[in-house]
């Protein structure tokens, strides 16, 4: 540090770091003083490089920085067989979402700090978002844009339960730009992991790349879906951690998954793409990872017999694995935490448990 602090300074350092995302406005009040006598305090604090910017980021701390999808997810289920051209009677249900946003309440809910870029709208479906993520991360560096909107994934499934049509409006992630990272690079510097997911613009994979290789921070791609994965770029060898399902890897590899020695073939093309760490999910199969050390291991699912619902089960098992990973926890327990986190997902009627908390998820991880 650069200088040493006076009492005020160390008050109003000492309340940010018990209320890290409070506004200006509140710790005002909350320290009695005026908003001028506080903005000149804070302005100390910066020029001193005790805390980082307007979001008073702490000096100290590194966070993991989470950057990709949030999204409003809208399903209505028809009650009888649909018809096409006239009204259809349906019930319906509504979520926050998004692969990033979801990875991040999990990690946030696990008791990490984490950070979290994306853009959205100024809109009523990104005030929804706001409400229920920021008490697990901080959101205060995604891009509000006013003539956007808000992403959104809308599906309706029919009488059996099976998606009829969906729909994705998801344009304003196209403005997670490098531009924009650039922005934010004190922010990224401080983290201990970037994790990004494949709604970002390939160009923003690329400059990621680029970025965590020149200041050697970790970096977890995780992709969203089959179509997205020529976001990825073709050399990976800035990649600590890439996690894909066996569609995501048959489309990017362009080969066929039939058996076990296909699964295990897929995992060597991956590791010479110059990824360190890869793991290929095969839904109630299991996973197979690779790691650095060329290590190849097969893992089977857990057998969960009462499914609630699957949504948000891969990005629940990216969370654990994460999470057990930065612990400097073994590979079998690594891939058996994010097999656990993504078992009890499942059978849960949320995207991420309501339940979840440190605590818990060593408690699930003894009992499983």
């Amino acid at each position: 540090m650069t200088n040493a602090m006076n009492e005020q300074e160390e008050l109003v350092l000492g309340t940010i770091k018990d209320h890290p995302f409070i506004s200006q406005e509140e710790l005002a009040e909350m320290l009695g003083m005026s908003r001028s006598s506080l903005a000149n305090i804070l302005a100390s604090l910066i020029k001193k490089e005790y805390v980082f910017g307007k979001a008073y980021v702490l000096n100290e701390t590194a966070p993991i920085t989470c950057i990709g999808g949030a999204n409003i997810d809208r399903k209505f289920y028809a009650q009888s067989k649909i018809t096409a051209e006239t009204s259809n009677p349906v019930r319906s249900s509504r979520s926050v979402g998004g692969v990033a946003r979801n990875i991040a309440e999990n990690l946030g809910r696990l008791g990490e700090e984490v950070t979290f870029i994306s853009a959205a709208g100024t809109d009523s479906e990104w005030d929804e978002i706001y409400e229920l993520s920021s008490p697990f991360m901080n959101l205060e560096h995604v891009a509000k844009l006013e003539h956007a909107s808000t992403g959104s994934y809308t599906a309706v499934l029919d009488q059996n339960g099976d998606l009829n049509i969906a729909l994705a409006d998801m344009e304003v992630f196209d403005q997670i730009t490098p531009e924009l990272l650039i922005k934010n690079s004190t922010i990224l510097r401080k983290a201990k992991c970037i994790v990004v997911d494949l709604n970002c613009p390939s160009e923003t994979i690329d400059f990621l790349c680029y970025f965590t290789s020149k200041n050697n921070i970790p970096l977890v791609i995780i992709p969203v879906s089959s179509p997205k994965m020529s976001r990825l770029p073709k050399s990976l060898n800035a990649v600590t951690w890439l996690i894909v399902n066996k569609d995501e890897t048959e489309t990017f590899l362009n080969i066929s998954i039939n058996d076990e020695k296909d699964w295990e073939l897929s995992i060597k093309k991956w590791m010479e793409l110059g990824v360190k760490n890869i793991i290929v999910t095969n839904g109630a199969k299991g996973v197979m990872v690779g790691r650095e050390d060329g290590e190849i291991r097969y893992y089977p699912a857990i057998d969960t017999p009462n499914v609630v619902d699957v949504t948000g089960a891969g990005d629940s098992f990216c969370s654990a694995v994460i999470f057990s990973w930065l612990q400097k926890k073994d590979t079998d327990f690594i891939i058996k935490s994010g097999l656990v986190n993504s078992h009890k997902t499942i059978m849960s009627n949320y995207t991420v448990r309501q339940e979840l908390s440190q605590k818990q998820f060593m408690l699930d991880m003894e009992e499983i």
